[in-house]
């Protein structure tokens, strides 16, 4: 029986599976079916080769409207130069060797697939020596896959390589899939869940992408199949977020008088009702013995740093560290600047007439370096940092935080999953840190699924006094 882990060597034999594990890296009989066609022909429709870029393995569906064998110079060979059209316009052929062969198959007016990377000569865009099967070649009998091939409605192209044309692949698919046996279990969205979305089986799915009739077909199955991706990555972020929930964190607690409350005691502005709720929210969370992991999503303009700072006051004030992640130099830039001026003197301390009840604030970007950068990584391994603004540079071998309490990302969807999780462990220690990440909304759906799918979303509505909508 052919299952879906089932070894392409196993169905195949070694030299197909081979082939195809050179040219795409597949090595199952799930790999390949998921090698899903990236254009469908139309019977009777040619390609437009208008389309066609150079350097690109293309796949056409083109009529032969010449052909004219050409003495090669200085040597007894010849060559066969080919012209194909799709009715406005065409793209030459060119075989190098065993002419004579090629030219009693290709005979004008038959069609044929076409395959090979597209060149450019004198101007000309240009198939060398390309791999083809034709509706009919003279005096051969036409395999019948390939009569079946071109008898279809809709012609499955697939992405090609050097060495395995389209319909190589194509070939191999419907060889496989007259083996498979799919069960049941090889779906992984439950029954009742298919049809409250009307969603389509995955059996129906697999054989509608490589064998459609109609292109509703094909729009059917690419939802089903898309759907599968985005319901296998929730599935896989909700455990991580289970998971995450169950491992050790030090619970920071903000003490009286400190930091945040000198802080808030010079805010020039009130702050507003979302951000003072979303506030002690933060403050709860990072008083657990288990790792905040949420997202902050506002507006440009929403309060989102300030929002952000508080919670890093606090953890200051609990005596741990904290971490702003942001995309690029310039934007931690900002960040460092404006939370340079919104502390004044509470960001002095360590530094001569500087406020000892305070902390110190570090920026580490690619940009730092030297002594500057030696002195920036002393700073937050011994703790004398207590907050860290920077980039990527964070991530880097070499950063070590004495007691890293929270981190911060700012433009999420710009990072990885796994980059923030790398920061979270560049404290010593099993106990992780909490984590808050911040963007702007809205916040695009699949970017939503991809990235944020593992935190708890709280958004700032209200826009502080003075600001207008963007």
């Amino acid at each position: 029986m052919v299952s879906l882990k089932t070894s392409l060597v196993d169905v195949m034999g070694g030299k197909s599976a081979k082939l195809l594990s050179t040219a795409f890296g597949y090595e199952t009989v799930e790999d390949l079916i998921r090698h899903y066609p990236r254009k469908y022909a139309k019977r009777g429709e040619l390609t437009d080769l208008k389309s066609l870029k150079i350097g690109e393995h293309a796949t056409v569906l083109a009529e032969i409207a010449s052909v004219k064998e050409v003495p090669m110079k200085g040597k007894r060979t010849t060559r066969l130069e080919v012209v194909v059209t799709d009715g406005r316009r065409t793209i030459d052929l060119a075989f190098f060797a065993m002419a004579s062969m090629h030219k009693k198959r290709l005979i004008p007016g038959i069609q044929g697939l076409f395959a090979g990377k597209v060149q450019e000569y004198k101007g000309r865009k240009q198939l060398i020596h390309p791999e083809y099967i034709l509706t009919a070649q003279q005096g051969e009998e036409t395999d019948p896959d390939v009569i079946e091939m071109f008898a279809k409605a809709l012609i499955p192209v697939y992405p090609a390589s050097a060495n395995v044309p389209s319909w190589r692949t194509s070939k191999a698919i419907k060889f496989v899939l007259n083996q498979l046996e799919l069960k049941a279990e090889d779906d992984v969205v439950p029954t009742e869940i298919q049809e409250e979305l009307g969603l389509i089986s995955f059996k129906e799915a697999i054989y509608s992408i490589h064998e459609p009739e109609t292109l509703d077909q094909v729009s059917h199955a690419l939802d089903r199949l898309k759907f599968d991706e985005a319901f296998v990555l929730q599935t896989v972020l909700m455990q991580r977020k289970a998971k995450d929930s169950l491992l050790p964190a030090t619970a920071r607690k903000a003490k009286k008088d400190g930091i945040l409350d000198k802080f808030d005691a010079k805010l020039p502005f009130e702050l507003t009702q979302g951000q003072i709720e979303i506030g002690e929210l933060l403050f709860k969370e990072i008083n657990q013995t288990h790792p905040m992991h949420r997202l902050l999503q506002g507006d440009v303009g929403s309060g989102k740093t300030i929002v952000a700072l508080r919670a890093m006051l606090a953890a200051v004030d609990a005596g741990g560290q904290t971490a702003l992640l942001a995309p690029t130099e310039v934007l931690a830039g900002q960040h460092f600047r404006t939370i340079k001026k919104l502390l004044g003197d509470l960001a002095t301390k360590g530094e001569l007439g500087g406020n000892q009840d305070g902390t110190k604030i570090e920026l580490l970007t690619g940009s730092v370096t030297g002594s500057n950068r030696n002195q920036v990584l002393a700073n937050i391994k011994n703790g004398d940092a207590g907050i860290v603004v920077g980039t990527h540079a964070l991530i880097q071998e070499g950063v070590l935080f004495k007691d890293l309490a929270l981190v911060v990302v700012d433009e999420q969807h710009r990072f990885g999953v796994e980059q923030r999780a790398a920061l979270a462990q560049k404290s010593p220690g099993d106990k992780r840190p909490h984590v808050l990440v911040m963007t702007a909304t809205p916040i695009p759906r699949t970017v939503a699924m991809t990235v944020f799918g593992d935190l708890d979303i709280c958004s700032l509505e209200e826009l502080p006094k003075g600001r207008s909508p963007i």
